[in-house]
């Protein structure tokens, strides 16, 4: 039978949960055990794809199209695993389960309770992930922070099945020691106290507390924490400091023997810990010398005054992984797109950059700055990486552009265009005309066919590929013909062939300019870092001019000149980037 171990918070929210279950997953990885991990969102919603990323953060897609937490990317990043939606759950599935099983008999007419029946699905569900992934170590988040109202019956859960199999289940507490002086020297245990007490109040008492602080628990601290919150020891409080990489969490618990801590505690019997490969790979993200500089144009800010990183998490990590792969550090700069429309001069600041990334999106908010983005790339020779939506606007721009269709657009942003190179799925139209919105789009994995001797089949050293989706829109397949005779090469394509899943020019015409209409972001790993995010950055890499190289700099900021006889053709620029 499995050994479960549940990570709850305290004091406040994002105090790092995702991240200390992700890397308590890998520790006990390389000690030779089966790990799996389930994130449990406190949220009525009964997924996450209908849920604001500017609020909650990504919304991050599973092979088997399950919208869920932006935590489930860290899980699979950590594990190295292909998670499913038995891996996810919210207060609103685990109603809606409940609630239809009671419409079916299921419970054979008798009364059915909000206790003990939520908390005993919940246990259901968690059972059901622990046979399908054969695990002998099931990790489980819950969300929210200790003392909310949301989250009670997801700790029920964990009272009862604590009850039934007190050997085989641990509680962990990851709780916030803040600071109030500028060094942050000074912690303060209070907060972390009531989130314990309120723990017990609920019938529960953690097993172990992670300190969250800037810097490291002093022992006195980590003794007063044992104390006054009921462990057996001051080995029982685990410090868990500021790090200057995700990756470098999991190193840092296992300098403090913390797998060695777990296993004992859960009586599993030890094996040698093997993390030689995770070591090389935050090295090489932490301490690589060569910069390059990304700028990802989105339009996710908050009262327009900062990126919301957390919407855009997978791009972040898939570009840090790539970077550890090719020993580069990349130095990310947030671009808003708004801005670019606000004042089209500013597109020029576009060559102060080494690669530019248009992620993914919805709605018309910022688009005309990322097509005028997208046309500076293609113009001025930067490698362009379009992500879904950054595939869909190249396409407009390439439209507008070379074919001349000035109106050329996405019925997303305007339905009734002469030119819809863009347009929604048939299959859904219904769906729109219903309103219904919630998992509707073409989610989850999905099979291409890859064109030899184009970048990206270059990029996956494969013909056939499958990737994860989410978007309700295409290349309209009325296009594609004259897009194509005008240069534009759909490089990969569904098995039907009636699906554009890649848009790229010619590596002879430009050093990187690729879009793919799935999310390539979302698979990949750290020890595996996605193809296309790797040849991007290579890209990057070799078109990369330093500071002295004024005459690429200046040449960027040119236009790139039309030919004399007034066609549309893409014209290129002349000017050879230094390595």
């Amino acid at each position: 039978m499995a050994k479960y171990i549940f990570v709850v918070g305290g004091v406040i929210s994002g105090v790092g949960k995702g991240i200390t279950s992700a890397s308590i997953g890998k520790i006990l990885q390389a000690r030779g055990l089966r790990v799996t991990a389930i994130k449990i969102d406190p949220y009525v919603n009964v997924d996450a794809g209908t849920m604001n990323p500017t609020e909650h953060g990504e919304t991050f897609v599973l092979d088997d199209g399950t919208e869920c937490d932006q935590d489930m990317g860290n899980y699979e990043r950590f594990l190295d695993q292909d998670l499913s939606r038995d891996n996810y759950m919210t207060t609103g599935s685990i109603y809606l389960s409940v609630i239809n099983r009671e419409r079916n008999l299921g419970y054979n007419g008798r009364c059915v309770e909000v206790v003990p029946d939520i908390p005993l699905e919940v246990i259901r569900r968690i059972q059901a992930a622990e046979k399908k992934s054969r695990a002998d170590v099931v990790i489980v988040e819950i969300g929210g922070t200790a003392g909310e109202y949301q989250n009670i019956l997801f700790l029920e859960a964990v009272r009862i099945l604590k009850i039934k199999r007190p050997k085989d289940v641990l509680l962990i507490l990851v709780s916030l020691v803040p600071s109030l002086t500028a060094g942050g020297t000074e912690l303060k245990t209070k907060p972390t106290q009531y989130a314990a007490r309120t723990l017990n109040a609920g019938g529960l008492q953690a097993d172990l507390i992670f300190g969250r602080a800037p810097i490291a628990l002093d022992e006195k601290r980590r003794e007063k924490i044992a104390f006054v919150c009921g462990l057996a020891s001051k080995d029982d409080v685990i410090s868990a400091p500021n790090a200057r990489s995700v990756y470098e969490v999991a190193l840092n618990f296992e300098k403090v023997k913390l797998s060695d801590r777990i296993l004992h505690k859960l009586d599993i019997k030890p094996k040698a810990t093997d993390l030689r490969e995770w070591r090389q790979m935050v090295a090489a993200i932490n301490d690589s010398e060569k910069v390059v500089k990304i700028g990802i144009v989105g339009k996710y800010f908050d009262s327009g005054s900062f990126m919301l990183e957390d919407s855009y998490i997978s791009v972040i990590e898939a570009i840090k992984h790539a970077g550890a792969k090719i020993k580069v550090k990349p130095e990310i700069t947030w671009l808003n797109a708004e801005e670019f429309e606000k004042d089209p001069r500013r597109v020029r600041d576009l060559a102060r950059y080494d690669g530019i990334i248009v992620p993914g999106g919805f709605g018309k908010r910022g688009v005309e700055g990322k097509i005028r983005v997208a046309r500076y790339c293609r113009e001025h020779q930067i490698p362009y990486f379009g992500l879904c939506y950054g595939m869909q606007i190249a396409t407009v721009e390439y439209a507008r552009d070379i074919l001349g269709w000035q109106d050329a657009h996405t019925t997303e942003v305007d339905p009734k265009t002469k030119h819809p190179v863009i347009d929604i799925m048939p299959e859904q139209k219904k769906n729109l005309v219903n309103k219904d919105y919630g998992a509707t789009m073409r989610l989850g994995a999905y099979p291409a066919q890859l064109k030899k001797g184009t970048i990206v089949a270059h990029a996956y050293g494969t013909l056939s590929i499958s990737e994860r989706h989410r978007h309700r829109y295409e290349v309209n397949p009325e296009f594609i013909a004259q897009l194509e005779k005008a240069g534009l090469v759909f490089s990969g394509i569904s098995p039907n062939r009636k699906l554009m899943e890649v848009a790229e020019l010619p590596r002879d015409k430009h050093p990187f300019f690729l879009g793919t209409q799935f999310h390539p972001e979302l698979k990949s790993r750290p020890l595996r870092p996605h193809p296309l995010f790797v040849e991007f950055l290579r890209a990057v890499n070799n078109t990369a001019y330093g500071e002295e190289d004024q005459k690429v700099k200046i040449a960027r900021k040119q236009p790139v000149s039309k030919p004399k006889n007034g066609s549309k053709k893409e014209a290129r620029t002349t000017v050879k980037k230094s390595k």
